[in-house]
């Protein structure tokens, strides 16, 4: 029994012990890829910008209890990240750089006041393309033979991109690649000589080549880059013996007179290697023709005689000479072959010779800046020739030889001694760009003596720069294409000129000006431009802008080019409705359209889809996508069909219809759309009613119709009006208002007696009074006052004894007015016309009174006449 409640005691110790015990919190494990967890297995980019919240710490604790978070770092590290206690919420606070760091280590911890929990972890740094391609081994210059054969590999440029993937490959290729005789490999950055092309030292003696090396592009910062690096290869060409050589101051005359001594020298024939980059020794011989009289100086030329003039058989000698370059190995190489004529002459012994300031000469050197003035004197050269022979035998003719057409010589032409003198004949030619060294053979030569003596003397003319040349533009204009939405600062695109003159004269300095040039910077040593840091760039506003750029050296010659930057357009505007509730009438079988602009500059930007995004019933309209016309679906042709699919029996419906550009991103806008129905042939019985609905949707329509009817009334009131004015003014008698014509009754019967007759006419003007008319006021006043009456007219003829077997018709003349019958009551007249009538009653009554004499006058003609 006591072991029993030993073992109970102890169980119960135990059970309390468990109940007092408190277990350790733990982190989650969310595996790979996951933001949250005890970050196992967790990277992050190398160009995640400082400040981000890359990761949060999770975990719990088994009691529930609040749990804290901890970061830490081996002391000789660096703190990258920074971690909330309370939420767990990692903080980046150092650049990364995974080329300098790719793993970082750290403690993660989390407590819940009693209990540490720590895991060490271990962060990736993934690449990020933020270096770019380093040429090494620079700088590359290289030696190259002017005979390489074409295709042949010259030089091998090597780049290295410490980036990883695609951002570290690297491929090369060459800035200018149609202005040069090279190429280079992609892959292997080796340069060759193009297939078909040359070298020529004499033509060009150095190559300068500009190559790009370009990494594979990569991400950095969100946004897709490429970086690229550029180096020069200069390429030195060695002249190559591949030129033979050239014989100076031909032809070649000499002459022996009778007292030469044997031994002496007759002249001297000069040669030179055509390549002048490395010229090789030339030596000279004799081929034939000397008979054993003469020997020449394998080295320099010199023509001796080794008789006595008085053994020699013939008057004269033609002489081959040949010349043989020797070359760097000692082997005979290219030849050339020259005639020399020497005869045999009495006592002209002595050659033109050249003299300087210390005595006989054969050399003489001179430095000058380019382009000297036109017509200018060498006057450094002090150069004296001399021909100690006289007479004829003394006079000689002085050339230049070299590049022709750049120098002159005077005098021409010598007796005995002159002083030389050389004056510039072509200053463009004497150009630094072109020649840095003239050279020059100052040949004497007799001109009436047989043995054309003659001598030379080196002219070695050392150029010196200025600044002759204006930078030049590699291009007259320059086209660029910038999205409107580019921040400030950004690059547009970079201008190059070139001045070829050396030293601080070949700097270049840009600048820009002009209208459109305001919103543009260009950095004046590089030739980039680029936007102001404020501009603000609208496609709308303005699409095109074009300004000048200006290349200037140091003392102010310039060039200029012309800049055109066009703006692409962004999609940034949102279509829209002219109103946001619109309302339309829809005559069956007829469309209504809708319309919204997009004020974006370009396509497709700008252009407009349509849909019905709501509409109750849904399955009533129909909307074209492109044009915006609604139409009723084509099962539904009358108002009756219509109203059985709304129950409400409704004629308004109303639609939310959405406008939406083709951008991208696109946007669109809405707009709640009421359509009255109405039938064709309630229009057809209601033309107004047609006509108002027509115009619903556009009351100015109606306006302008109303406006031009009056128009049209008001216009032809002004003709009508203009007419009779004309006409009442252009006429200068009274005319009649109006002719009354009166039809005379049907006749009685054959037996009726004269009497009749003659009582109706005898009471005819009874019957009439003068009905007056008002007056016209182009009417000719001369018949008032005293006008003598008019003469009783002649009577006329007997009538036929036939009678009348027709009614007779009676016309009353009128002078100003119109006869009425006297029982008829005129209609009464405006009140203004009747004052306007007594204002000319007196003319009228002058009129009536002549009226009324005339036609009784006429009664009794007709009743003498019957």
């Amino acid at each position: 029994m006591g072991r029993g409640l030993r073992a109970v005691l102890v169980l119960g110790l135990l059970f309390h012990r468990l109940a007092q015990a408190n277990f350790a919190p733990y982190f989650f494990d969310n595996g790979v890829g996951s933001t949250n967890g005890n970050m196992a297995l967790f990277s992050l980019p190398e160009d995640t910008p400082v400040g981000s919240h890359v990761y949060t710490l999770n975990g719990t604790d088994p009691e529930g209890d609040p749990v804290s978070y901890h970061i830490s770092f081996d002391p000789s590290a660096r703190s990258v990240f920074s971690v909330d206690p309370n939420f767990g919420n990692i903080t980046l606070i150092e650049e990364l750089d995974r080329e300098r760091e790719d793993e970082i280590e750290a403690i993660v911890s989390i407590s819940d006041g009693l209990n540490l929990v720590a895991e060490k972890v271990t962060i990736l740094v993934t690449d990020a393309n933020d270096e770019a391609p380093r040429f090494i081994q620079e700088p590359y210059i290289v030696q190259v033979p002017e005979d390489t054969p074409a295709g042949s590999s010259i030089a091998k440029v090597r780049a290295v991109d410490r980036d990883t993937g695609s951002g570290g490959s690297v491929t090369y290729f060459l800035k200018n690649p149609h202005s040069t005789k090279f190429s280079v490999d992609r892959h292997s950055g080796v340069l060759r000589l193009q297939a078909g092309a040359t070298l020529d030292y004499e033509k060009a003696p150095a190559h300068f080549i500009a190559v790009v090396a370009k990494d594979g592009g990569g991400r950095l910062r969100g946004a897709s880059m490429v970086l690229s690096a550029t180096t020069t290869v200069t390429v030195n060409v060695e002249d190559v013996q591949d030129m033979a050589p050239v014989f100076v101051g031909t032809p070649y005359y000499g002459y022996v007179y009778e007292d030469t001594l044997p031994g002496s020298e007759v002249l001297t024939v000069v040669a030179m290697d055509g390549d002048r980059g490395k010229p090789n020794r030339v030596l000279y011989s004799l081929v034939n023709g000397d008979d054993g009289a003469f020997e020449i100086n394998e080295t320099s030329g010199a023509i001796s005689i080794t008789q006595s003039p008085a053994q020699l058989r013939r008057e004269a000698y033609e002489l081959h000479v040949q010349v043989t370059e020797v070359s760097s190995a000692g082997t005979p190489a290219a030849q050339a072959m020259a005639p020399v004529t020497i005869r045999i002459m009495d006592l002209n012994n002595h050659p033109p010779t050249f003299y300087g300031e210390s005595g006989p000469q054969n050399r003489f050197e001179l430095s000058m800046y380019e382009h000297p003035p036109q017509g200018e004197i060498l006057r450094g050269l002090k150069i004296t020739v001399n021909d100690s022979d006289q007479g004829a035998n003394a006079k000689f003719n002085l050339r230049l030889v070299g590049p022709g057409g750049i120098f002159r010589v005077v005098p021409q032409t010598v007796l005995n001694e002159a002083q030389v003198t050389i004056i510039v004949e072509n200053s463009a030619t004497i150009d630094f760009e072109k020649f840095k060294v003239l050279t020059f053979k100052l040949l004497a030569i007799e001109v009436n003596t047989p043995e054309k003596f003659s001598s030379t003397a080196d002219i070695v003319i050392q150029l010196l720069d200025t600044n002759d040349n204006v930078p030049k533009f590699t291009s007259h204009y320059y086209i660029a294409r910038i999205p409107e939405n580019a921040p400030g600062g950004s690059n547009v695109l970079a201008v190059t000129a070139v001045d070829p003159d050396t030293g601080p004269w070949g700097e270049v300095k840009y600048s820009i000006y002009g209208s459109g040039a305001d919103l543009f910077l260009i950095h004046p040593s590089s030739g980039i431009i680029y936007t102001q840091p404020w501009a603000s760039l609208d496609a709308e506003d303005t699409a095109r802008y074009n300004f000048y750029v200006k290349a200037e050296d140091m003392e102010g010659r310039y060039s200029l080019a012309e800049v055109f930057v066009t703006l692409l357009d962004v999609n940034d505007h949102y279509p829209q409705f002219g109103k946001s509730v619109q309302e339309k009438t829809m005559v069956l079988g007829t469309p209504v359209k809708i319309e919204a602009t997009d004020q974006d500059a370009e396509e497709p930007n700008n252009l407009v889809d349509y849909s019905i995004i709501h509409a109750e019933p849904a399955n009533v309209f129909d909307i074209d996508m492109h044009t915006g016309e609604i139409r009723l679906k084509n099962s539904i042709r009358s108002l009756d069909a219509l109203h059985n699919i709304t129950p409400s029996g409704d004629h308004t419906w109303s639609l939310e219809v959405q406008a939406k550009d083709r951008g991208s991103p696109s946007f669109s806008t809405t707009a709640l759309l009421k359509i009255d129905v109405v039938d064709t042939e309630m229009l057809s019985r209601n033309p107004m009613a047609a006509f108002l609905m027509q115009t619903k949707d556009n009351p100015m329509k109606a306006v302008g119709v109303l406006a031009g009817i009056m128009a049209i009334i008001v216009a032809i009131t002004v003709l009508i009006s203009t007419a009779t004015f004309w006409r009442n003014k252009k006429s200068n008698k009274v005319l009649p208002v109006r002719r009354v014509l009166r039809k005379r009754p049907s006749p009685a019967p054959r037996t009726a007696g004269v009497k009749w007759l003659k009582f109706r006419r005898t009471k005819a003007a009874d019957r009439f009074v003068l009905r007056e008319d008002p007056p016209n006021e182009n009417c000719n006043n001369n018949s008032l006052g005293s006008a003598p009456p008019p003469k009783v007219p002649a009577p006329p003829p007997p009538p036929s004894t036939a009678p009348s077997m027709g009614p007779a018709h009676w016309m009353v003349p009128t002078v100003s007015g119109s006869l009425a019958p006297q029982q008829l009551h005129p209609s009464p007249k405006p009140k203004a016309l009747a004052e306007h009538e007594a204002a000319g009653r007196p003319v009228q009554s002058a009129l009536v009174s002549e009226l009324r004499q005339k036609f009784e006058k006429k009664n009794v003609h007709n009743e003498a006449y019957f």
